[in-house]
């Protein structure tokens, strides 16, 4: 634990807050929507817009971050505008309405997250990076476990009353605007104006970045065209007969199983590779896709999100401190803001194209697909994607 430092607790404790707030409402998301009349085509293309303009907004903001070489305002400003946005969604059920506030949530996760990411990284060594990425994804996603299960004790009493929900999450939101200004600003940087960052200045990174973070990029986003958004596994276990009770709880099971996970995973991680962790949770991530396409059993349900839960703990965090090994110190806002942003890119695709396979041949022909292309990237990250030793051979790819 001694890798772990103040500004990661701080760090790590704003998003266990922020993720209270969003997931508090994340699961009853897809059945509010459709009480109030979209349809699963337009939840998916929402889903997928909204993951759009995070990425995009990742990018730019990343880029800006590294020019300026500034990263607490982009922190804080990102947690503020997240935490606002939950209440306004009470106000109005018109879709464009809906849209709005949704981009503006997305928008601050836009703003902050290459910028906190770099901080992550700045506080750690290659060594170490699986561990530090690792805990922070666990404290972030215990905020996973109690948001959905505040959301739960609220829904046992008042049923189907959802527009409150918006209200109550802005107070974990607070509390997180509130610890992020705990953080101070290191490496204080010369530059005191940032010299016209264009809006689409990061994609430029990916002609001058190193050979491996293209193919290690090119991969990760391969994957990402079939991975949609998790709201359609909460759809397939609301259409199989699951009351929103039962929706809850297990969505609650996935993140707890993954919040107890990402930290040793992380740990593991850097001893036997980040690379093969990742691999190991892309196979699960196929098995738990194929094994949705054909039960409607809720102990399956469980065994599946439990699965589910260890995918997410072996990828989403070692994604990360894998692009951040790569990368060079002064570029690492920009390489993970570039990545996520051609990455929600791809979400939006994944999303859109998910709801409309869904609507058009059911959900069991969605998930098959997505089993299938998953298998497929794992074989190009085996052939393809060396992990080289240290930074210093990954940049000289």
């Amino acid at each position: 634990m001694k890798a772990i430092t103040k500004t990661v607790w701080i760090l790590s404790l704003v998003s266990l807050f922020t993720d209270t707030a969003s997931e508090m409402l994340y699961p009853v998301m897809p059945i509010y929507l459709k009480t109030i009349g979209f349809s699963i085509v337009l939840i998916g293309i929402l889903e997928g817009f909204a993951e759009a303009i995070a990425g995009l907004s990742k990018g730019y903001f990343g880029k800006l971050s590294d020019n300026s070489g500034k990263r607490t305002p982009f922190v804080q400003a990102g947690y503020a505008l997240s935490a606002i946005s939950k209440p306004l969604l009470a106000f109005s059920v018109l879709p464009v309405w809906v849209f709005i506030c949704r981009t503006i949530d997305r928008t601050g996760k836009g703003i902050r997250t290459g910028a906190r990411d770099a901080v992550l990284s700045d506080e750690a060594t290659p060594e170490t990076k699986g561990k530090i990425f690792g805990f922070h994804r666990s404290m972030d996603t215990l905020g996973a476990v109690l948001g959905p299960l505040s959301a739960l004790i609220y829904l046992h009493y008042h049923p189907q009353n959802y527009r409150a929900l918006f209200y109550i999450a802005f107070i974990p939101g607070l509390l997180a605007v509130s610890a992020s200004f705990l953080l101070q600003q290191k490496n204080k940087s010369s530059k005191t104006v940032v010299n016209k960052t264009s809006f689409f200045d990061f994609l430029h990174y990916w002609k001058t970045s190193p050979a491996l973070y293209r193919k290690l990029a090119g991969g990760l986003l391969a994957f990402t065209l079939f991975n949609s958004s998790d709201v359609f596994l909460l759809l397939k276990a609301k259409q199989s007969g699951l009351d929103d009770t039962a929706v809850i709880g297990i969505y609650i099971f996935y993140n707890l199983v993954y919040a107890l996970c990402a930290f040793p995973i992380g740990m593991l991680a850097d001893k036997i590779g980040l690379k093969t962790i990742f691999i190991a949770g892309l196979l699960i991530f196929a098995a738990v896709y194929f094994g949705m396409s054909v039960t409607n059993n809720f102990y399956l349900f469980a065994a599946l999100f439990f699965l589910y839960g260890l995918y997410a703990a072996a990828t989403e965090g070692i994604s990360k401190a894998w692009i951040s090994n790569i990368a060079d110190k002064k570029d690492t806002a920009t390489a993970i803001g570039t990545f996520a942003g051609f990455q929600s890119i791809c979400t939006m695709l994944a999303s859109s194209l998910a709801g409309l396979i869904w609507f058009q041949f059911g959900a069991g022909a969605t998930f098959i697909v997505t089993g299938i292309a998953t298998v497929l990237i794992v074989v190009y990250f085996i052939i393809a994607v060396p992990l080289p030793e240290n930074k210093q051979q990954s940049l000289s790819k």
